[in-house]
């Protein structure tokens, strides 16, 4: 692992210390966990991007018969 160094404000160090408390880790710990999470979270709005902007180009001929299947019933 390496060693880094990141300014936080305050009131976020605060709330910080004090997730990482509730959750029984180190500060480390859940700066890498969350940090890990919002990597996760940015790939699946890209491939989410990338997908709509496909479908866009390349509109579906017959989307009605899937959405059907996919609605619950009444």
């Amino acid at each position: 692992m390496e060693t880094i160094q990141v300014v936080l404000d305050k009131k976020l160090l605060q709330a910080t210390d004090r997730a990482a408390q509730r959750n029984k880790q180190n500060r480390s710990a859940l700066v890498r966990e969350a940090l890990r999470e919002h990597l996760r979270l940015i790939e699946t709005r890209a491939r989410e991007d990338r997908d709509r902007q496909g479908y866009l180009k390349k509109p579906q001929e017959n989307q009605s018969c899937w959405e059907a299947e996919a609605a619950w019933p009444e």
